[in-house]
């Protein structure tokens, strides 16, 4: 089963799940991913810091686990 983002969870966690979603925040715009502030604030409120829309995020880094796990699944089989 596939884990998923949530716009409650840490920033930490997030990339504690994967660290190719260190790349994808990266890529958003949200370049302090390594900052101590990642240990305590949530996916929402680093994306409203940010001015970034936190669904678009959420969506972006589920897609890339989706498809890591299809992939993992596929090379299984």
């Amino acid at each position: 089963m596939s884990k998923t983002v949530t716009k409650d969870m840490l920033i930490h966690e997030i990339i504690e799940i994967d660290p190719g979603n260190a790349a994808i925040l990266m890529a958003s715009g949200m370049h302090c991913v390594g900052c101590p502030a990642s240990q305590m604030e949530s996916l929402e409120e680093a994306c409203g810091v940010h001015g970034m829309d936190v669904e678009n995020v959420i969506s972006d880094i589920n897609e890339y686990l989706a498809s890591k796990e299809a992939k993992a699944t596929k090379e299984e089989a």
